[in-house]
């Protein structure tokens, strides 16, 4: 377990994010598209899904499954930022400038996680 910082601070975040959809599922819920009918099923697989791939970025055996895991997770959830944008209920009232700072932010993320990979 001898990885650079930024991969812990990775993990971190990930695992943070992760819980936090058990902690507070109902702001999760808004954001999630209508198209999607169970809205706790996917709050639940996405948290859950964050915390085993936070887990995994911390074994050298596992990091690159762990990045591409996150990658498709990230890809998953644009729509999520894509309706918090077009949806008025979903922006939580925040500028429109931060939600469209938003989309980018997912493709800087991804950058992140693949930088990862082998």
């Amino acid at each position: 377990m001898n990885q650079p910082w930024h991969l812990y601070l990775m993990a971190f975040l990930y695992f943070i994010a992760g819980l936090n959809h058990f902690r507070v599922p109902k702001i999760y819920y808004k954001i999630i598209p209508p198209f999607f009918s169970n809205k706790k099923f996917f709050n639940a697989i996405t948290g859950i899904l964050e915390i085993i791939l936070s887990v995994l970025l911390l074994f050298t055996a596992t990091i690159n499954y762990a990045c591409y895991g996150i990658i498709l997770l990230l890809i998953a959830i644009f729509p999520a930022n894509i309706y918090m944008l077009t949806n008025q209920k979903a922006s939580f009232k925040l500028p429109k400038w931060v939600l469209i700072v938003r989309l980018p932010l997912q493709i800087l993320l991804i950058l992140w996680a693949y930088n990862y990979t082998i």
